[in-house]
């Protein structure tokens, strides 16, 4: 069975190797695919393994041999599901590998806004405590979570988890409502309608997936509903959030501040509104790429190669 990886670069930068997948058929990894190589790449591959190289329906279309797509994530949206679909081929992904990591991940965002540890400590090397008058100094009033409500927006694995890390915290946790209206073990969970939600949370975090009725769902009007004082934080999806509305939130003082680990487009455009943006703490979409969640992550790639292989997909996102 021949098997190709069209961009493995991020899983495996050199520290988290191919050997299990190899063991299941006939392995090429690349890198790093662009759109117009993955016909030449792949025109034989039985298997497709692929993070964020986008497979469109004309793509899927130009491999013949195509049998399986794997996902090396948990969100499938790089793939055109319903091509997919029509052609028999399941598309399966890995649900579950990066929840503490995400869930860490939020709050690194969350304390580098409200205690600017690295902001700190870069003045007390640049001399600023050297030459304080004073046996302690700030350079922005620093927030106490106890007490704060933090509002999450998919309560689902990662949201949970959040839920629960905020609950240690001493933060009030409120979500919207969701179908089983289950609630983390330990936590309770005031529930609010999505605007409500935003109006009354002095943290908001994005857990949700993308969808078609979502995308840019946080724009100009939903900010300004937020207090003056609230914290936007996005490990989801870039798309979810409208950018130059946030932007001008942060700079014009709507809202406090924002963390984000995603963008719409990515790499992030040099001319985003957002790096120039006041309060704006962006990172390069690591909140998943902790080495133990890779190690996961390539072990449960491994789970469902095997599993088609042997006549029984699992994590099937199509079926």
């Amino acid at each position: 069975m021949k098997i190709v990886v069209l961009d493995g670069h991020p899983l495996n930068p050199g520290d988290n190797p191919w050997d299990a997948v190899a063991a299941l058929g006939e392995l090429t990894v690349y890198e790093r695919t662009p759109a117009e190589l993955i016909p030449e790449r792949a025109r034989d591959a039985e298997i497709i393994l692929t993070n964020k190289t986008p497979l469109t329906k004309e793509t899927i279309a130009a491999l013949p041999q195509l049998k399986c797509i794997a996902v090396l994530a948990t969100g499938y949206n790089v793939v055109e599901i319903a091509a997919a679909r029509k052609r028999g081929i399941p598309v399966v992904n890995v649900p579950e590998y990066g929840t503490d990591s995400v869930a860490q991940h939020v709050f690194a965002l969350l304390l580098s806004l409200t205690n600017q540890a690295d902001r700190h400590a870069t003045a007390v090397r640049n001399g600023a405590w050297s030459a304080a008058p004073d046996f302690s100094f700030w350079l922005a009033p620093l927030t106490e979570l106890a007490g704060k409500t933090m509002g999450i927006v998919g309560l689902g694995r990662i949201g949970s988890r959040v839920a629960q890390i905020a609950r240690a915290f001493g933060m009030e946790v409120a979500a919207v409502p969701t179908r089983s209206r289950h609630t983390p073990e330990g936590v309770p969970v005031t529930w609010r309608e999505l605007p409500e939600l935003f109006a009354a949370a002095d943290v908001v975090s994005l857990h949700c997936p993308l969808t078609a009725t979502n995308e840019g769902f946080v724009n100009g009007d939903v900010l300004r509903t937020m207090k003056p004082s609230a914290i936007l934080l996005n490990t989801a999806r870039g798309q979810l959030v409208n950018e130059p509305d946030l932007a001008a939130a942060l700079n014009e003082g709507t809202i406090a501040g924002a963390g984000l680990d995603v963008v719409a487009a990515e790499p992030i455009a040099p001319d985003n509104p957002l790096l120039g943006a006041k309060n704006c703490i962006i990172t390069p979409h690591i909140a998943w790429a902790s080495l133990d969640a890779r190690r996961r992550l390539m072990e449960e790639t491994a789970r469902n190669v095997a599993a088609f292989l042997a006549g029984s997909p699992i994590n099937v996102v199509n079926p």
